[in-house]
């Protein structure tokens, strides 16, 4: 019976493109922000290294890494500076050329000193193992070990803002296969860019990034899934599959946020529903971003570590829209200096999108693997509105991806029953803030899910059988 259901729900989007031509989601939830993709034409710029770099050694869930080089040491711009200390963790790589000044914490984006290695730049001077040159290597290696080991070797982790090791993705558990491969292009936050220019200016190394993450997961199959909002990328990763006969599929998403959910995603795509505390393998699939794709091919096929992303440095009242290639360690500050400084008015700044990023409180603070966006609010715009009384609307209820009762959550939290919440399913939140965007009462519901969601780590009470909200994924 369940082999019957995996072929059907392999079939569905397929059938449902095939009659109507129209673009796939997610069966529950969701919202509409306006998008805002205010730097979609501007493209990517290679912002030079300069001043000093402050790697974090935990940029990355899982263990830190370990270093393994000490102050006053010289480096060259791709060289293994700290080690993974186990499974679930990644080696970090110096994304500059220059002197090892410290090995000591660093303040990040909020403040709190995190264990860094700072390098102070000295030129530009390149491993020679890296391939730097523009020529586009197509032939995929055949044996799969060979390019989970060059993965991992390079540091790679999930660009899509999780960070999760990538080899440790492609390294399901025993009795479980990824058979679909799905490539998260959809890019769903409002503002943010990067992605879509990825897409239109390394269309095909992305392409290649994907088909080496199918060889290496045997997956039967490959899905790109782009936002519709986005035609320009659709057709231009639609040109070269047909043209070069890359066993790939162009999946076109809703605009509907959240859409790049690794959920949602599946269920868009697939029709495949991922169980509560459930993982994408659970139903045969994974998952990895547009972004981390383009560096699975620079690693496999070029040699060449995670040493650098593409941010957005975005904002309404901000005086140059841009796109840049930043190398890990990067000031924040030389990313506002970029787009012309901060602008006058601006309210509040936020590392990555307006819905799931974090708001800064020191701009010295080091880009690092997953950082995606710098986006400048107005001051209008950043202010919270009081909240006033819930009328049980439910607004919250229709707008969460995962089938959770928010106002319901925030209440249990309130009066620390942990029971409750576990039964409620707390802990499968993905902290989109649909619900908060979606309150007419502007209650402050997502900060009272992220609380309650930490202090259910820390309890130690055992779940009992409480009545759940009767909404099933």
């Amino acid at each position: 019976m369940s082999n019957i259901y995996h072929l059907l729900s392999e079939r569905l989007p397929l059938l449902r493109r095939g009659l109507g031509g129209g673009a796939c989601s997610f069966s529950i939830g969701g919202i509409h922000p306006e998008d805002n993709k205010l730097a979609a034409n501007s493209p990517l710029q290679a912002l030079p290294p300069e001043g000093t770099a402050s790697i974090f050694l935990g940029q990355h869930i899982g263990a830190p890494a370990e270093a393994i080089v000490s102050k006053g040491e010289r480096v060259k711009t791709g060289q293994l500076i700290a080690k993974a200390s186990g499974w679930v963790s990644a080696d970090i790589h110096s994304s500059v050329s220059g002197t090892v000044v410290a090995v000591e914490p660093v303040a990040d984006l909020s403040g709190i000193r995190q264990p860094a290695i700072t390098i102070q730049v000295e030129g530009d001077e390149w491993l020679e193992t890296i391939d730097r040159s523009p020529e586009i290597i197509r032939e995929i290696p055949s044996d799969s070990a060979v390019i989970i080991k060059k993965i991992a070797a390079a540091g790679i982790v999930g660009l899509g803002g999780a960070a999760f090791p990538t080899h440790v993705k492609l390294s399901p558990p025993p009795g479980k296969k990824a058979g679909i491969l799905i490539i998260n292009a959809a890019e769903c936050e409002p503002f943010l860019t990067s992605d879509h220019r990825v897409m239109l200016e390394f269309g095909e190394q992305a392409l290649i990034g994907a088909l080496l993450l199918k060889q290496a997961l045997h997956a039967s199959k490959a899905f790109i899934g782009i936002e519709s909002n986005k035609p320009d990328a659709i057709r231009e990763l639609q040109k070269i599959i047909r043209e070069r006969g890359y066993e790939l599929q162009v999946v076109r998403l809703k605009k509907r946020y959240p859409q790049g959910g690794e959920k949602q995603l599946i269920d868009a795509v697939t029709h495949r529903r991922v169980p509560s505390m459930g993982l994408p393998a659970d139903v045969g699939v994974a998952v990895q971003n547009v972004g981390t794709a383009l560096a699975v091919y620079e690693a496999v096929q070029k040699h060449k570590p995670l040493i650098e992303n593409s941010i957005t440095i975005t904002g309404k009242n901000l005086p140059q829209q841009i796109n840049a290639l930043v190398r890990l360690g990067t000031p924040l500050s030389r990313l506002a200096a970029l787009a012309g400084g901060i602008p006058a008015g601006t309210g509040k700044i936020v590392c990555g999108g307006p819905m799931m990023g974090k708001a800064i409180v020191n701009m010295d603070a080091p880009t690092t693997k997953v950082t995606s966006a710098l986006l400048f609010i107005p001051h209008g715009e950043a202010q919270r509105r009081k909240a006033s009384n819930c009328i049980r609307c439910a607004k919250c209820v229709q707008a969460c991806p995962m089938g959770l009762e928010p106002y319901l959550l925030i209440k249990l939290t309130q009066r620390s029953r942990y029971d409750e919440l576990r039964a409620n399913r707390m802990s499968d939140c993905i902290e989109c803030g649909c619900c908060l965007y979606s309150c007419p009462a502007h209650i402050p519901l997502l900060d009272y899910i992220r609380m309650g969601k930490g202090e259910l780590k820390s309890s130690k009470l055992k779940v009992e059988n409480y009545p759940t909200d009767g909404h099933r994924l």
